[in-house]
């Protein structure tokens, strides 16, 4: 009975649920940090990035032929007229030409990049999570660091994607032809074109994907931890497609630069952007600079959802690590 009448008691006082307003909305707590060490950031990036790149090789292979003017057997802009000639020419293997360069290059440069962009992130940052132009700054860092990794192998790549089997038998015999006919700076004759492109693409890139990733977790904060991934694939897609585009001429740019000389391709007295402009301009005028768009497009979106989940998803594994490693001790 004595139960019974504090029940009672309890289920008639005067604390009751206080109605929220409409407009109320949970607050989302965002660690500024990830709290990880820096070899774990590298690794996760590394991860990232090597499943990104193979994942999107094919797409890469027909963007690079359709930017590389007079290169075989390539005439048109059309992806469909692009990837139909590949296939003629050299059949399914065509579409992954280069792609032991790539491998050989992603690791490395992804390591660089992730983990050079958490750590200025951390730095620019000030604590404020949702600092825009924190995010902007350390993502032109990154790129700049990653890019000087990565540039000599992208150059190998893309020669590899457009030559034929008589031009390089692989990774090492371009590698070894290069230097010997062009010399070591030909690896880095497109480096300042590629640091252009990338900055403010990255710029772009993180700064969307992190106002994304904060909206989108906003919407249902109930719900964040069932749909992490879908939450960092969308953002990463909108976010990667959008600075593609913005970036397309310069990366036309970059791909006639590294390409230079082979297979028709022209070759340039400097590594001057605006003398490569220029010869665009003559043979294709305008619409030349934005050769590759929709494959670049179709590239970035999905590669940027593959990057942005897998690179999340290894934070979070090794967040899982930590935090056993610290209840055990």
């Amino acid at each position: 009975m004595a139960t019974e009448a504090t029940t009672t008691n309890f289920q008639n006082s005067d604390f009751r649920p206080v109605p929220q307003p409409p407009d109320f909305h949970p607050e989302v707590i965002v660690s500024p940090h990830d709290a990880l060490h820096f070899w774990q950031f590298m690794i996760a990036g590394s991860v990232a990035g090597c499943v990104e790149h193979m994942a999107m090789f094919p797409v890469d292979t027909v963007k690079t032929h359709m930017q590389a003017l007079g290169s075989c057997p390539i005439k048109s802009v059309g992806v469909r007229h692009a990837l139909r000639s590949i296939l003629k020419s050299e059949g399914l293997p065509g579409l992954y030409r280069g792609i032991g360069a790539m491998g050989l290059g992603a690791g490395p440069a992804h390591a660089v990049y992730f983990s050079v962009y958490e750590v200025c992130k951390k730095y620019f940052s000030g604590e404020n999570p949702n600092n825009s132009a924190a995010h902007a700054v350390s993502g032109v860092c990154a790129t700049v660091a990653s890019d000087a990794v990565f540039t000599p192998m992208d150059t190998v790549k893309q020669r590899l994607q457009l030559g034929n089997s008589a031009a390089y038998r692989g990774v090492f015999d371009c590698v070894k032809k290069v230097l010997k006919e062009e010399g070591f700076g030909a690896f880095y004759a497109s480096y300042r074109t590629t640091v252009l492109m990338n900055a403010p693409y990255t710029a772009v890139h993180f700064t969307t994907y992190e106002a994304l990733k904060r909206g989108l977790i906003e919407i249902s904060p109930e719900s964040v931890s069932d749909e992490r991934v879908i939450v960092h694939a969308t953002a990463g897609a909108l976010a990667g497609a959008s600075a593609a585009v913005i970036t397309t001429p310069l990366d036309v740019v970059k791909t006639q630069l590294q390409c230079q000389g082979v297979c028709g391709c022209d070759r340039f007295k400097s590594s001057s952007i605006g003398d490569v402009v220029k010869t665009i301009m003559r043979k294709d005028g305008y619409k030349g600079l934005m050769r590759g768009w929709i494959p670049r497009t179709l590239f970035h979106a999905p590669a940027a959802a593959i990057c942005w989940s897998t690179y999340e998803a290894a934070k979070a594994f090794f967040q899982e690590i930590n935090a056993s490693s610290e209840s055990g001790t």
